[in-house]
């Protein structure tokens, strides 16, 4: 199937959205003149320019030009309880007023407390704290290879573990070139990092076990999400993590358990405890955080030790100036005890709405004659899931099982997924990335019918260009 043409259409919206939001436009040009593309984040960078948000409440944004955006990208994912949730917002507004809050370059009670709810709530014996999913995955990856001795790392194809020298392999779908998830994606990393990170199929038990008999007495760790994210919002197996925990057994392999979106979000604790597989060290960021920048790598007190004086220190993993900051640590704490003492209302709430909020995007675009495939959920592993990402298969009857099947362009179409929908929705009032999102406790049934109209309008704009 050839890539459908939305160049006529693309344009259709783009000047579209330039009418509906010109303060947004002129910031844009505004901030050309100093930053690179005008932001500092290549995602929140939409093309022909982002939304320049001034408010953000609950479910809710509120856009430099008045309109209101029904927002599912809530914070990269990290906003479970909504944007500036009171619960958070009220006990940082005390303590700053009090005097505590800004950095103090100092040990304080917080972090004790921080650490002891994630290692009870997540079989981890130790803990430490940095400031981004980013830094967490790289300081796994360096223990594991002090640990083992090691220098090869195994991850996923379609996985993203942060823009880190092990990780910028094997994110992309390169269908054109033949190398599927295999190139490096970024310019500036050390080929002699790339050449020993091995690049392995997600849900694929054979190809894995090959793997590990071809290179497993080379590896130091086999990183990857039970929950993939960016390749695709799919849970791993019940039989692929299985494998994954008694292969790196085998081979003396570190298993990292990347939880940095999967924590907390379908549970009070890790993914990795409803598959009855506890990591060897895991990572966790986005929803501990309550909104504030909170990252961590936690396991087993053997490797963790490795950053400390019992263990010669050998790893420099210091976290970075800001880590464990006491503003960040008071809003971790607030935000995890208030999930773990609401565990039994805040996940099946969160499950149903994302079960109603997948029906209600399946049954928009087909009511509008576009068929659309929507994971992030699989009831044979996870008890309910709060997430979402639209898939536009060419053909209903293909398979879709992997990250090579959904972002292969000659399976699915990637343009209206990404750029199409996106600027499409945001036109309708809706803002999600990349065709994906997450639903957090803010938002209501009326949110989800708001959200079933804005895409049968969105899709009878699309429609004809199909």
């Amino acid at each position: 199937m050839k890539t459908r043409d939305y160049s006529r259409l693309l344009a259709t919206l783009e000047e579209a959205y330039a009418r509906h939001a010109p303060r947004s436009g002129a910031l844009q040009q505004e901030a050309l003149r100093f930053m690179v593309d005008g932001g500092s984040h290549t995602l929140r960078l939409i093309r022909p320019f982002p939304p320049r948000i001034v408010s953000a409440q609950g479910a809710w944004l509120q856009d430099e030009d008045g309109h209101r955006l029904l927002d599912f990208w809530q914070g990269h994912l990290a906003n479970i309880l909504g944007h500036n949730p009171p619960l958070i917002t009220s006990v940082l507004a005390n303590a700053l007023a009090g005097g505590f809050g800004l950095q103090t370059g100092f040990a304080d009670r917080l972090q004790v407390e921080v650490a002891e709810i994630l290692c009870r709530q997540t079989g981890a014996e130790r803990v430490r704290f940095t400031t981004s999913g980013t830094l967490a995955t790289m300081y796994s990856i360096m223990l594991a290879r002090a640990f083992t001795g090691r220098t090869w790392v195994l991850k996923v194809g379609g996985g993203w573990h942060g823009a880190q020298p092990w990780a910028l392999k094997g994110i992309e779908f390169h269908r054109n070139d033949g190398q599927g998830f295999q190139q490096v994606e970024s310019a500036g990393v050390p080929l002699a990092v790339t050449d020993k990170v091995i690049v392995t199929s997600f849900n694929d038990p054979e190809q894995l076990r090959d793997h590990f008999r071809q290179y497993g007495d080379r590896l130091a760790c086999f990183i990857l999400e039970p929950f993939l994210g960016v390749g695709g919002f799919v849970p791993a197996s019940r039989e692929y993590l299985h494998t994954a925990r008694e292969l790196t057994q085998q081979y003396g392999v570190v298993l990292i358990l990347d939880e940095v979106i999967a924590g907390f979000r379908f549970r009070a604790g890790n993914a990795g405890a409803l598959y009855g597989v506890q990591p060897d060290l895991a990572t966790f960021g986005k929803v501990i955080g309550g909104g504030m920048p909170v990252a961590a790598v936690a396991g087993r007190a053997e490797i963790m030790n490795l950053v400390g004086r019992s263990g010669g220190t050998p790893v420099k993993f210091s976290g970075g100036t800001y880590s464990a900051h006491p503003a960040s640590m008071l809003a971790a704490k607030t935000i995890l005890n208030y999930l773990v003492a609401h565990e039994a209302e805040v996940y099946p709430r969160l499950a149903d709405l994302g079960e109603k909020a997948r029906q209600t995007l399946v049954s928009a675009f087909a009511e509008e004659g576009i068929y659309v495939h929507c994971s992030g959920h699989d009831s044979q592993v996870l008890p309910g899931s709060s997430m979402f990402m639209l898939h536009f298969p060419f053909d209903e009857k293909i398979p879709l099982r992997q990250p090579e099947d959904w972002f292969d362009p000659t399976r699915c179409d990637i343009a209206l997924s990404h750029r199409v929908l996106e600027l499409a929705l945001l036109l309708e009032g809706v803002f999600m990335l990349h065709s994906h999102g997450g639903l957090s406790t803010a938002h209501t049934e009326e949110d989800l019918a708001f959200l079933g109209e804005a895409c049968r309008r969105a899709a009878r704009r699309i429609k004809p260009y199909l």
